[in-house]
C-alpha cells in the first residue's frame, strides 16, 4: 500500500458503517428474553405446603464476597412454625447496591431455599428501596395453600421435606 493511503485506510471502518442500517433495540416496549441460567433477582423458595425453605443458617451471608446479605435466624415453636426445621430466617435482607450477582450464595444454601430468577430490572429512585427484605424476596404462596406459620403436613418429618416428598 502506498504511504499516502495509510491515514485514509484507518477510516475504512467508519465509511463502511456509515451506510449500514443501525441495530435498534426497543427495550422498554420489547423485552428480549434472557438466557435460561441468567443470574438476576434472588428468590426465597417455599415447600409445596407453604412452609419456607430457609432455615436461617446464614451460610449464604458468609459466602457472599460483597457482604450484601444479612440473615438473622430464630427458633421455630410448635405454635408458630415457619419452616420444617428447628430454625427459620426471621430477618432476611439482600442489599442490591452491593450484590455483584456472582451466585455464591446460591451454592452455599443447603436447602435450595435461595435461587436466582431471570428478573433483571433492579432499578429504583431511592437507595433504601434497593435493600430487599424478606417480604419482597419470598416466593408467592400457591393458590389454595396456607401461608406460614402453620404446622408441618400430617405425618411428615423434616426428612420428608428435604427429600421433596411433601405435596
Amino acid at each position: 500500500m502506498p504511504d499516502f493511503l495509510g491515514p485514509v485506510a484507518g477510516f475504512g471502518v467508519t465509511f463502511r458503517t456509515m451506510f449500514t442500517k443501525p441495530v435498534t433495540e426497543f427495550y422498554p416496549e420489547q423485552k428480549a428474553p434472557t438466557a435460561a441460567r441468567y443470574h438476576g433477582r434472588h428468590r426465597l423458595n417455599r415447600y409445596a405446603d407453604g412452609l419456607e425453605k430457609c432455615i436461617g443458617c446464614e451460610l449464604c451471608a458468609w459466602a457472599c464476597p460483597a457482604d450484601a446479605i444479612y440473615v438473622e435466624g430464630a427458633d421455630n415453636t410448635d405454635e408458630e412454625r415457619y419452616s420444617p426445621g428447628e430454625r427459620y430466617g426471621v430477618v432476611y435482607q439482600i442489599n442490591y447496591l452491593r450484590c455483584i450477582g456472582c451466585g455464591l450464595c446460591i451454592e452455599a444454601c443447603p436447602t435450595r431455599a435461595l435461587t436466582m430468577t431471570n428478573d433483571y430490572e433492579l432499578v429504583d429512585d431511592n437507595r433504601a428501596d434497593l435493600i430487599y427484605e424478606k417480604d419482597r424476596l419470598l416466593a408467592p404462596v400457591e393458590p389454595g395453600v396456607e401461608p406460614a406459620p402453620h404446622p408441618m403436613a400430617d405425618g411428615a418429618t423434616e426428612a420428608d421435606y428435604y427429600r421433596g416428598e411433601v405435596r
